[in-house]
């Protein structure tokens, strides 16, 4: 009888352990406690506007005239596109806001000796011993620009030049 006795304990005590395996598997996780202040203050919220992604030339100042021949073109190109796509100052005024030393640049007159327009004007930069040259107007079509070796003068136009004092 004591051998039925401890059979029934037995049973009894295993039904009860896999009633509790069973029931520990079907109940709903517990609430996971919320971050403290420190947490919290440490987690940005998603940005509504996206930061844009830097694409296309960009200036390398520590890279050759070769390297910033893209970025030359870029601008070139972009003032090639307004109305002031034959004024020299043009040109001047955005390679300097595209980052480009205003005192390393020269220029072409927008005019003729007769006051007519250019039919084409040249600007530069001078990058090193080398340099960064364009050219745009009527007689010359799309833009060009190119790199040049640099003139012994320190120059990189050869001819009259105006001065960009503005």
């Amino acid at each position: 009888m004591a051998r039925t006795h401890a059979l029934r304990r037995l049973a009894v005590i295993s039904l009860v352990s896999a009633s509790v395996l069973v029931t520990a598997g079907c109940t709903p996780p517990q609430p996971e406690p919320s971050p403290s202040p420190t947490v919290a203050a440490t987690v940005q919220a998603p940005s509504a506007t996206p930061t844009p992604t830097p694409t296309g030339p960009a200036l390398v100042p520590e890279g050759s005239a070769s390297d910033n021949l893209p970025y030359f073109t870029q601008i070139v190109q972009a003032v090639w596109a307004t109305p002031d796509q034959v004024r020299g100052r043009a040109y001047v005024d955005a390679l300097v806001a595209g980052g480009f030393d205003k005192a390393a640049m020269q220029v072409t007159a927008d005019e003729s000796t007769v006051g007519n327009p250019a039919e084409s004007i040249q600007f530069s930069v001078r990058w090193g011993n080398e340099c960064l040259v364009g050219q745009v107007g009527p007689a010359t079509g799309n833009p060009v620009t190119t790199v040049l070796p640099g003139l012994d003068d320190g120059t990189c136009l050869i001819g009259t030049t105006r001065p960009i004092d503005w």
